[in-house]
């Protein structure tokens, strides 16, 4: 009876996923790639935006911290609202939320570094503007990750989602590459330059996703077995727009009961990305104030976006080579690259801590960068091969709510420990990514299970 009815299962089972035209796989890559270039353009100067304003290190930090937090409540909210509004209109709510904050985050700089508002209100002013990305900007990537998921195989969900990851990857290349040609001397912008640009690009991304990606949005509910629906254009529905979206087990979820982090099925790779999340953060807060002390740059501010932009781009290069190179060239599962690449990371962030100059303080912080490159896709993969293809949304929102929960007060805490004492900093760093190691041995599921289409 058993075998009969594995049989009945595979003879009803839903054909595997089309894959994504390459153009929609541009298109999505792009939405990301903006977003990720703006933020790490921005991380490349704030340094030195603070030491302009005469702020602290650590309350530089501090300022992400609140949108980090809502980050970690709205993502999940925004990804179920996916599974219901489709993925195009929360791309386009993330992209509209990353604008309207590069914008504003823009302006109260300037204004603080102008003389018009004091460094005080000029970084709670910057907070609340940044809190826009947190809040709204946070719909974008939970939405882009569903719709590659959902569509992907789960034997080639892995690289799926590397290449989707990648994205971030290119854009911290891009971002500290262009920040230092965007401190505009024109109109006083200076080093409020690259917000404003950034946010200029982010309105051309978003009308061309607007223009270029078919509308998703479900015309009504499902209701019994998966059902097709019309597009926007009036056009015969694309069988990759699916909403209704099978189980990789075959069967079809009306509304899949709640996902949370403490699902079992979902717990150890949760606490993984969430462990080994913090390690990254810490290590993201650090480097550049690192950058500014190593090189005797303090007291030249302007003179410090270039080198912390430098050593941002290198550990950005040394990630594309992890999710392009690595990944698809051993075709490693999400055990395998999680494990490996926090280790590659705990050695990078020993050589970090050491290094005195440019050149060494770059080869730490890519080889950091390498592990942490092979560490992400692993934990992403991983959370969203261990539940059904109807989960995918939810899947993805617990994904990035754990990614937003490391930059709560991780950055704020490393750059702390750093002024205290160099080596409480990156051995808290390489503490944390050892606890993955130990913890994802014994906790994460073996590839050849994870990675087996069904």
């Amino acid at each position: 009876m058993a075998e009969a009815d594995t049989h009945l299962d595979a003879a009803h089972s839903p054909p595997a996923a089309n894959p994504i035209s390459r153009g929609r796989m541009a298109l999505l890559f792009t939405v990301m790639l903006v977003t990720a270039a703006g933020n790490t353009a921005m991380q490349s100067v704030m340094p030195s935006i603070g030491t302009a304003l005469e702020v602290d290190d650590v309350w530089i930090s501090l300022a992400y911290s609140w949108s980090a937090l809502l980050w970690v409540v709205c993502a999940p909210i925004w990804a179920r609202r996916s599974d219901r509004r489709g993925r195009k209109a929360m791309m386009a709510l993330g992209l509209v939320g990353f604008v309207v904050s590069m914008a504003l985050c823009g302006v109260v700089l300037w204004a603080g570094l102008s003389g018009w508002l004091t460094a005080f209100w000029a970084l709670i002013a910057f907070a609340a503007a940044r809190s826009l990305y947190g809040g709204f900007g946070s719909a974008a990537p939970p939405a882009v990750q569903a719709y590659v998921a959902s569509r992907t195989p789960r034997s080639e969900r892995t690289q799926a989602l590397s290449l989707i990851a990648s994205s971030f990857g290119l854009g911290t290349v891009i971002g500290p590459a262009l920040a230092p040609l965007m401190v505009l001397p024109f109109m006083g912008l200076g080093l409020t330059g690259p917000f404003i640009c950034f946010a200029l690009l982010g309105v051309a991304a978003l009308v061309v996703l607007r223009w270029r990606l078919p509308n998703d949005e479900p015309q009504f509910a499902a209701r019994g077995s998966t059902v097709a629906y019309s597009s926007g254009s009036g056009a015969p529905s694309d069988s990759q727009d699916d909403y209704g979206e099978a189980s990789d087990d075959g069967s079809s979820d009306d509304e899949p009961a709640r996902l949370s982090w403490f699902e079992p099925r979902l717990r150890p790779w949760v606490t993984a990305g969430l462990i080994g999340g913090h390690a990254q953060a810490m290590i993201l807060g650090i480097s550049g104030f690192l950058v500014l002390d190593r090189l005797g740059l303090r007291d030249t501010p302007e003179a410090g976006a270039g080198p912390v932009g430098i050593v941002l781009m290198c550990g950005a290069i040394a990630t594309l080579l992890a999710q392009w190179g690595l990944i698809p060239r051993f075709n490693l599962g999400p055990r395998a690259a999680t494990l490996s690449g926090i280790l590659v990371a705990a050695f990078g962030t020993a050589i970090l801590g050491a290094a005195q100059e440019l050149h060494t303080i770059a080869l730490g912080y890519s080889i950091a960068s390498l592990g942490f490159g092979l560490f992400r896709p692993g934990t992403t993969a991983g959370t969203s091969l261990a539940v059904t293809r109807a989960e995918q949304g939810q899947a993805s929102g617990v994904v990035a709510s754990v990614a937003g929960a490391s930059f709560i007060y991780a950055p704020a805490l490393g750059v702390w420990l750093y002024n205290v004492s160099d080596w409480l900093g990156f051995g808290l760093v390489i503490a944390l990514c050892l606890a993955v190691v130990i913890l994802g041995w014994r906790g994460l599921q073996s590839d050849s299970v994870l990675t087996t289409d069904r």
